[in-house]
């Protein structure tokens, strides 16, 4: 055995043994772990066998319990596949959610942003702390409640139809006409979620140095030229971060949110990938081509999140991982 041999088992060992030692110190921390990743590998892995439905011609009937009908059912490839593309129901679902989750991104998720920068403004602490009381307390509201609240806003017989009567103007149907209906899911969402995200940029912003800010006011940068030079530089990294996981479901575009608020009239815009998996998987009993749209849709997902923080990495030098 030569020198150089001897060197490499050597390191090797003690590789091993700084290990060995980490995870001696860390004992307590991979205890705290343990669970997580069991509920991890229960709820989110071992159920990714059942994506075989999607190529089978699934029928429950045939065994005794699920796995065993997984079994029997015979393979049809991707004759599922070939089945949904053709459905101009199906096709205008994945028009829909790209259209809805795009507008959310463009107009919903600047206003976080917004309100942390003004938020963080706030010199009165009592004051600051109301706000964002207030900002956050939707999101803790189910969206059965929220659809039922923004009804009586925005119904046939709501507030704003009552002002538009008042100024004899022609009531409008917001929940029943396709024009609208995708407005009011982003003008609901907003309302609901946008306080909530603004704790993220909150967090961000408290984490910038503040001799950067002492800093500027010495040089008499005025408070707009603190938030361009020093605050949204200071966040940039944390809005990349919600860029991309935006990006990464961009193909949800909020089941629970539609599945409230919309109704047979308003399918034609709002009717979504989820929602029609939800018709289609459950209320149809088709296991094999819901099964087969929840594959597309994950598919499409991870496709956006990996070019997504690829894109990133090389324009800004910023992603995820």
């Amino acid at each position: 055995m030569n020198r150089s041999q001897m060197f490499e088992i050597s390191l090797k060992e003690r590789q091993k043994r700084e290990r060995r030692v980490r995870f001696e110190k860390s004992k307590s921390m991979y205890a705290l772990l343990f669970p997580a990743m069991v509920l991890l590998l229960l709820f989110h892995y071992l159920p990714m066998f059942g994506l075989v439905i999607a190529f089978k011609d699934y029928n429950i009937m045939l065994g005794s319990n699920p796995i065993e009908a997984i079994s029997l059912s015979p393979w049809v490839g991707l004759k599922n596949w070939t089945r949904l593309w053709v459905q101009s129901k199906f096709q205008r679902s994945i028009t829909n959610t790209l259209i809805i989750s795009l507008m959310k991104i463009l107009f919903y998720f600047p206003v976080p942003i917004l309100l942390a920068l003004m938020v963080n403004e706030v010199r009165h602490t009592m004051v600051k702390r109301t706000i964002q009381t207030v900002l956050y307390l939707p999101h803790f509201i189910s969206w059965v409640v929220v659809g039922a609240l923004f009804m009586n806003i925005l119904g046939t017989t709501g507030i704003v139809n009552m002002i538009i009567k008042l100024f004899n103007g022609k009531p409008q149907k917001f929940f029943m006409d396709n024009n609208w209906f995708r407005w009011v899911l982003l003008i609901s969402a907003t309302w609901k979620e946008a306080g909530w995200n603004t704790i993220i940029y909150l967090a961000a912003i408290t984490s910038i140095n503040p001799e950067l800010y002492e800093a500027a006011k010495i040089d008499r940068a005025s408070r707009l030229q603190q938030i361009w030079y020093i605050t949204i530089p200071g966040i940039a990294s944390t809005i990349v971060m919600m860029l991309l996981l935006r990006l990464g479901s961009i193909m949800e575009a909020g089941f629970n949110q539609v599945l409230v608020m919309y109704n047979p009239t308003v399918y034609k815009t709002g009717d979504i990938i989820n929602t029609f998996i939800y018709r289609e998987g459950l209320g149809k009993l088709n296991w094999s081509q819901g099964t087969m749209v929840g594959l597309f849709n994950s598919l499409i997902n991870m496709i956006l999140m990996l070019g997504g923080n690829y894109f990133s990495r090389r324009i800004s030098g910023r992603s995820i991982w």
